[in-house]
């Protein structure tokens, strides 16, 4: 919105040129996202507060959890709030990068939100926790993983083909497949899985918040290269026209995650709940998918996925256990003590900060992995 109000009045007021550039946006953007964070997170936590919105702690938590239950629940409020301001207060308001990425989140945000109402309506009420069907729940990321799936497959937003993708450490490789329903299934995976993997994630007081914080920023650096044709020429990757947009998407909700993390860290005065996990979830994979970097989300979001493994292998050898052996042997011999992984190593006596910062210490690890395939190719 700036950018068209204050742009075009640059041959009257020199400075305001510096608008043309996205790291100017983008760091206006992350600064922005901050400042909404502080000034609307208090209202949002005070109203939460007033409503009884309190955390429906998930069965089977260490015993240490248990009185999250009194902390208000359905914060990833506030992450929506100081995303959507800011990132239409910096960016184009032309470029469908940032919109489709928008409106992912927005979609995925309100799947959340309707889960997170329907579990503590159904508290106040005396009744099992279950929230939204989830059938139905998956049912919405399906929805909106064949949407962006079929949209992108039928109508390119650059010059590569739009059912394509790339791979991470090869330079100028684009694999398309010979059938353009692989590619929406592929992105439908992708965007289910991705959000489901943050909200196994979000576990512990800034656990999520801080990865996702740290997965954006590197998203972040993605985006502009491959939006600059003098850098995505440099470093062998695809020159995606406007994609360079998505920096001010990302920056704004590496903001958020930051302003959120003022109030969600430990101990936390709110949780983002499904609203925020699944809101977040949604952002990084619609970034992924539009910079056609689906694959390195694996490298960016590695604890991501070793949480999702972890409740994966804890289930499966499980089932598989009580079926050869019976009950009683499969549950005194799994995987993990608890899962997804945090909660083992929280029940193995590791405090529940020092897991925070230690898997953050591995997201960074994962992110300057990602950064690395910039040259190794």
């Amino acid at each position: 919105m700036l950018y068209e109000l204050l742009y075009p009045l640059r041959d009257h007021f020199g400075p305001l040129n510096i608008f043309r550039y996205i790291s100017v946006r983008a760091a206006g953007a992350a600064v922005t996202a901050l400042l909404v964070s502080f000034v609307f997170g208090p209202m949002i936590i005070n109203r939460l507060k007033h409503m009884a919105l309190h955390q429906v702690v998930r069965e089977g938590t260490p015993d240490s959890h248990a009185g999250k239950g009194t902390t208000p629940t359905m914060g990833g409020l506030i992450i929506l709030v100081a995303t959507l301001l800011p990132t239409l207060l910096w960016m184009r308001l032309n470029n469908k990068y940032v919109w489709i990425a928008l409106l992912v989140t927005l979609w995925m945000g309100g799947i959340g939100f309707l889960d997170d109402y329907l579990k503590l309506k159904q508290k106040r009420e005396g009744k099992k926790n279950t929230g939204l069907v989830e059938r139905y729940k998956l049912a919405g990321q399906v929805t909106i993983g064949l949407l962006l799936g079929v949209y992108l497959w039928q109508f390119p937003l650059n010059t590569l083909p739009g059912a394509s993708t790339t791979l991470p450490f090869y330079k100028y490789l684009l694999i398309v497949p010979s059938f353009g329903l692989l590619y929406v299934a592929f992105v439908t995976f992708v965007m289910t899985g991705t959000s489901n993997a943050v909200n196994l994630t979000d576990g512990l007081d800034g656990l999520a918040t801080g990865l996702m914080a740290i997965a954006m920023a590197t998203l972040a650096i993605f985006a502009y290269v491959m939006g600059r044709y003098d850098t995505s020429q440099a470093l062998l990757v695809f020159y995606l026209r406007g994609a360079g947009e998505l920096t001010i998407f990302c920056s704004a909700v590496f903001g958020a995650c930051v302003g959120f993390l003022w109030y969600n860290s430990y101990p936390a005065l709110v949780f983002m709940g499904d609203t925020g996990s699944l809101a977040l979830g949604g952002a990084l994979s619609a970034v992924a998918i539009l910079l056609k970097s689906e694959f390195l989300v694996l490298i960016i979001g590695g604890v991501f996925v070793a949480e999702t493994v972890s409740v994966i292998l804890q289930r499966g050898v499980f089932k598989w256990r009580k079926r050869r052996y019976g009950e009683e042997y499969a549950r005194a011999h799994r995987v993990f003590k608890l899962a997804p992984v945090h909660h083992h190593f929280e029940k193995s006596g590791w405090p529940e900060t020092q897991v925070v910062v230690r898997f953050w210490i591995l997201g960074i690890l994962c992110a300057f992995l990602a950064l690395s395939t910039l040259k190794l190719r």
